[in-house]
């Protein structure tokens, strides 16, 4: 059984989940005023979420790690739930 994003090495799951969420944050519109540290977790809650999500649709088998464009797709679910909770401050 493998980890997230198919490894179990931390340093390659903090690397990949910052490409990630900067690329969540990049599809996403609008400020989104995070730091690095925010960034890191956004992706990788984004890569679980997917992992979780693909696994009850029946997408992937139990063990196997959600793909990349899943781990986007997931970072961007979590910033438009994040918005929508928050209430999304206009200006």
């Amino acid at each position: 059984m493998s980890g997230l994003f198919g490894s179990d090495s931390w340093l390659y799951i903090i690397l990949i989940g910052f490409f990630v969420g900067l690329l969540g944050r990049f599809f996403m519109p609008g400020n989104n005023r995070m730091g690095c540290l925010l960034t890191i977790v956004l992706g990788v809650a984004g890569a679980v979420f997917a992992g979780w999500f693909g696994r009850e649709m029946g997408w992937y088998s139990a063990g196997q790690p959600a793909g990349f464009v899943g781990a986007i797709i997931g970072a961007i679910a979590l910033l438009a739930l994040l918005r929508l909770i928050s209430g999304g401050k206009k200006r």
